[in-house]
């Protein structure tokens, strides 16, 4: 079992900067994948950042150039380094993890976050 523990969201103006990190514990497991899910009201989720164990990522159109994802492998973590936040970045953003389970048989299983709210106003 593996649960993702979220941190970092707050309210900031435009302009700014946020740091989210999410943290993956548990046993039995490794990490295929980590990303940043972000789901704003009335809008689809959709896919903000991605990175592999091994460091290759993958961004959204609206947010190249602004946020950079990174991850401490060592440490199970994943961060989103988050600057010149506009208003359309609004939204409640979700860790996302794709683990592998060595336990019963082995399989590979998607981990979702609680959330954290990044809001940015003026």
């Amino acid at each position: 079992q593996v649960q993702l523990v979220e941190s970092g969201g707050g309210l900031v103006q435009p302009g700014g900067s946020l740091r989210l990190s999410c943290a993956a514990s548990g046993s039995m497991f490794s990490i295929n994948a980590m990303g940043w899910y972000r789901q704003a009201p009335g809008k689809q989720r959709e896919l903000v950042a991605s990175i592999t164990s091994g460091g290759s990522t993958n961004y959204a159109d609206s947010v190249k150039g602004r946020f950079t994802i990174s991850r401490d492998n060592a440490k199970n973590t994943v961060y989103l380094q988050m600057n010149s936040l506009k208003p359309d970045d609004t939204a409640l953003y979700y860790c996302n993890a794709r683990v592998r389970e060595y336990w019963g048989n082995p399989m590979t299983v998607d981990y979702w976050g609680q959330g954290t709210q990044v809001t940015v106003s003026s």
